[in-house]
């Protein structure tokens, strides 16, 4: 007996989730339409008058229209492959009901020539338009938009008319094979000898041949993408999903890096065929070894807008990176951190004692290649190993790196016109300007004991820097302000303020301490200080300084941020605009400002 209930309950899961369609793509985008609509009214979108304005103007775009076929608190996806044999997209869309959208179409169709062509399978509908691939299907509960995306090259492929014929529709759609078909009983090859190929591609068939093969393959591939629609519906649609999307983002996006490289691979194809030394650079599968998929989700609160890319990396290559981001901070460098908040400023702090260590593994594993050994290749990274001695290499720059930007300053510089008189000489004019420039600083930290103090004395010998004190000005630097470079002990400084630099124990500095203490990046634009400064230098155009109040009431500031640590060999680089104010959604937020701006 327990047996028989076991076995009833593997098959209760098996009925459950054994229809999911858990199929592998190059990528996949899914709207979360159930996560989205609590935020937000998709009807207060639709009629905002930044939106409705379009639909009586030249678009003629009402998305009130489109709405209300579709159940827009539903999830919709975008899929597809594009290394596939087949490559195609896919565009899944709950609706609310089969015959509107019949309708829909129907109506849609009142300008073409003819009537339009709707076809009535039972289980679902097809409309396809006459000069165009693409493919509408739908049955009572969801619209596909499909389209096969591979296109006719002249002579390239073998033809095989009875391809069509001898496809099953429970035969899964990826092994329908584009093929080869024969036109004119004429087999085209492809040659192994490059001259005889270029012969063929200039010397080949005429243009009939070429129309005939051309409308030979498209009549070949429209039945295939009849065979796939057919093969979504015939069963049972069964929306798509995957487990690389993130349901809890608004918006959820999944690229497959391997196939996103071997499509740039490809698509450099020819050009790389001209270099002998193709064979030996790195393959898009060895990127794939490295990187899994990257995912892009989209969050939009009522008080902020937030981007996460998350990266997907192998398990080896993931404890590497962890080992280069999970830095330890030279204190020191807080010294020289404004005390009071800066207009904006970017922290990046990496182990490059890790980078470096791990840089001849990371070669060796790029680099694999059949035409190389794999005792070539230890070889090189042997002496990549020998030549550099890490330790002594990483303390010329430790990974510590910090910029700032703290206010706009006018300066009077001199600037060089040059021109000819009537007697065709060259002449130089000079002329004094007033010209704002920012008022920024670098910091970064080098721990070795005697590179930073003999590179400086090196400038100073050839005079590119004039000692003033306890730092060097940058000869030649007075346009951008009179730069500067001040070294203390680990801490080197590269600026053009001396202004903003006290203690380092201000409440900004602690505040970026905390940050820094789970973050190996954090950033942030005051875009209120922003306008504010940019008011003052009073070479900013009215309109402009317009625009920049209404953006700085609507927004306050825009951080990113980068966690140390990986999870699930992930790592996350998150980017948010933040709203001054509460009341709305960000997105009704963001069409307010765009309504205002476009007045």
């Amino acid at each position: 007996m327990k047996k028989f209930y076991t076995f009833i309950l593997l098959f209760a899961m098996h009925l459950t989730f054994g229809q999911t369609n858990q199929k592998q793509y190059d990528y996949f985008v899914q709207f979360n339409g159930n996560q989205l609509s609590k935020k937000v009214n998709i009807a207060d979108i639709l009629n905002h008058p930044l939106i409705s304005k379009y639909k009586d103007g030249p678009s003629n775009l009402d998305l009130a229209q489109y709405a209300s076929l579709f159940q827009t608190d539903q999830k919709s996806t975008i899929h597809g492959n594009f290394t596939d044999s087949i490559p195609y997209y896919q565009v899944t869309i709950p609706i609310k009901n089969k015959e509107a959208v019949k309708q829909f179409f129907i109506h849609q169709h009142t300008d073409s020539v003819g009537p339009p062509i709707i076809q009535d399978f039972g289980k679902y509908v097809v409309y396809t338009k006459k000069d165009q691939k693409i493919s509408f299907a739908w049955n009572d509960n969801y619209l596909v938009i499909v389209e096969f995306t591979k296109k006719y090259v002249s002579d390239r492929y073998k033809w095989d008319t009875t391809a069509v014929d001898s496809v099953s529709v429970d035969e899964p759609y990826e092994e329908i094979a584009v093929g080869s078909v024969e036109s004119n009983d004429k087999k085209v090859t492809e040659s192994d000898d490059a001259e005889e190929e270029d012969e063929e591609e200039y010397t080949g068939t005429s243009n009939a041949d070429y129309e005939k093969a051309k409308a030979d393959f498209d009549y070949l591939q429209a039945e295939q993408q009849h065979l796939f629609i057919k093969s979504l519906f015939e069963n049972g649609f069964i929306a798509p999903n995957s487990d690389k999307i993130n349901a809890a983002a608004d918006i959820s996006s999944w690229l497959n890096y391997s196939s996103a490289m071997s499509t740039l691979n490809s698509s450099y194809g020819a050009l790389s065929q001209l270099s002998s030394y193709n064979k030996f650079l790195p393959m898009q599968n060895n990127f794939g070894k490295l990187v899994k998929g990257i995912n892009l989700d989209f969050y939009f609160d009522n008080d902020n807008a937030r981007i996460e890319e998350v990266v997907e990396y192998s398990q080896p290559m993931a404890s590497i990176v962890e080992k280069m981001t999970n830095r330890k901070i030279n204190k020191n460098i807080f010294n020289y951190f404004p005390d009071e908040k800066p207009l904006g400023y970017m922290s990046y702090h990496l182990n490059s004692k890790a980078v470096i260590e791990n840089f001849p593994s990371l070669t060796a594993e790029l680099f694999q290649s059949p035409k190389l050994l794999k005792e070539d290749i230890t070889l090189v990274t042997d002496l990549i190993s020998t030549i550099i001695d890490e330790e002594a290499t990483a303390t010329l720059f430790d990974g510590d790196l910090s910029m700032f930007f703290y206010n706009m300053k006018e300066v009077e510089v001199t600037t060089k016109s040059y021109g000819y008189d009537e007697n065709y000489e060259e002449t130089v004019t000079e002329q004094k300007i007033k010209k704002s420039i920012p008022l920024f600083s670098v910091v970064f930290t080098s721990t070795h004991p005697t590179f930073g103090d003999k590179l400086i004395q090196l400038g100073v010998r050839k005079k590119l820097l004039v000692q003033k004190g306890d730092y060097y000005q940058i000869a030649g630097t007075e346009e951008y302000g009179t730069l500067f470079i001040k070294k203390d002990k680990d801490v080197v400084v590269v600026a053009n303020t001396l202004d903003y630099f006290n203690t380092g124990k201000g409440s900004f500095a602690k505040e970026a301490k905390n940050a820094l203490k789970k973050n190996y990046i954090s950033g942030k634009l005051n875009l209120a200080g922003l306008a504010n400064v940019y008011n003052s230098t009073g070479e900013t155009r009215k309109t402009q300084l317009n625009k920049i109040k209404r953006i700085t009431q609507q927004f306050n500031d825009i951080t990113i941020e980068s966690p140390k640590k990986l999870i699930d060999n992930k790592l996350v680089f998150g980017f948010k605009l933040n709203a001054a104010k509460s009341d709305k959604n960000i997105i009704l937020q963001t069409l307010d400002l765009a309504e205002e701006l476009s007045k």
